[in-house]
């Protein structure tokens, strides 16, 4: 079903969610599974990624990984592991938009909703002389205004332990080789890394350019038939080794994990961590791949 095509705006899709609270989730999963992948959902014995996403939702519950998916507690877990050196400079942290210190700010900064997900929890501001700070607060405000969830609408749990808040970071240059940044996804499990994404190509209004590659950095032949195909020729990292490492080894003691990093002019910069990718709705082509990145998900057992 293109429930996309019906209902075009994120927003609306979410508050009509939110009008199914009520239902369990076990039973809202299966729905929404059956609605956006057009098949029914297998938690007794799931074979597909896409399935044990769902599971992993339900099922396995761990205190640190409600940290990690918060793009502000994330960074205590990243220093606990050693890795310091790759995060991005932080200009604050606020629960409220009157705090916002604009003054105080570099010329091009990042905001995001620390605890969202997609283009609309991120705000860009590449010249702050003239920048619409009405609009700016505004779009902050509606992050903030969902408070603490109670009832995530993609049943993801990590989401409903903490409240929204702004996080405020320097915004990243673009890697002169290839005018464009990168951002370079790792799939690990249990610690090891077994496929990754590289996006780029982002442009206002059209999304960004998704490619999948094995750990070892050769392009597959695969497709995220909901995403736009990357076309740019991607050249591997000269330190693209110390990136699959830092991935692996903050990914340790996680069933799964996508870990994020980008990589400009040689830096390699943390990103986020994510549990539930694409909330587990991702479709792929060949549909072969939903079963072969299912392989690799050993699912834990249950800890609810």
């Amino acid at each position: 079903m293109e429930y996309k095509k019906l209902l075009k705006n994120r927003n609306t899709r979410l508050k009509l969610l939110r009008l199914f609270d009520w239902v369990p989730d076990k039973m809202m999963l299966k729905l929404q599974y059956y609605i956006k992948m057009g098949r029914r959902l297998n938690l007794d014995n799931p074979k597909r990624f896409s399935e044990k996403l769902q599971w992993y939702k339900l099922y396995y519950k761990d205190d640190t990984m409600a940290i990690c998916a918060d793009k502000y507690d994330v960074r205590g877990f990243v220093r606990e592991r050693g890795y310091e050196n790759i995060l991005i400079d932080c200009l604050g942290v606020y629960d409220s938009v009157d705090s916002l210190q604009f003054e105080s700010f570099p010329n091009e900064f990042v905001l995001k909703d620390t605890l969202g997900s997609g283009g609309d929890s991120v705000i860009i501001v590449n010249k702050k002389l003239g920048f619409n700070e009405i609009a700016i607060k505004q779009k902050c405000q509606e992050w903030l205004d969902n408070g603490l969830v109670k009832v995530d609408p993609g049943r993801e749990w990590v989401y409903c332990q903490q409240k929204h808040r702004i996080i405020v970071e320097k915004k990243l240059e673009k890697d002169r080789s290839c005018n464009d940044l990168l951002d370079y996804k790792f799939f690990c499990f249990n610690g090891k890394c077994r496929f990754i994404y590289v996006i780029g190509e982002r442009t206002l209004g059209n999304g960004a350019g998704l490619a999948v590659l094995t750990n070892d950095f050769e392009k597959l032949d695969v497709l995220r038939t909901d995403e736009r195909k990357l076309n740019m020729n991607i050249v591997k990292p000269e330190n693209y080794e110390e990136m699959l490492r830092i991935a692996e080894s903050l990914s340790m003691g996680f069933p799964e994990v996508r870990v994020d990093l980008y990589n400009t002019n040689g830096k390699i910069y943390f990103g986020e961590m994510t549990f539930y990718d694409g909330s587990g709705y991702m479709k792929y082509d060949p549909d072969e791949f939903d079963f072969t990145a299912g392989e690799f998900f050993i699912l834990p057992s249950k800890r609810e």
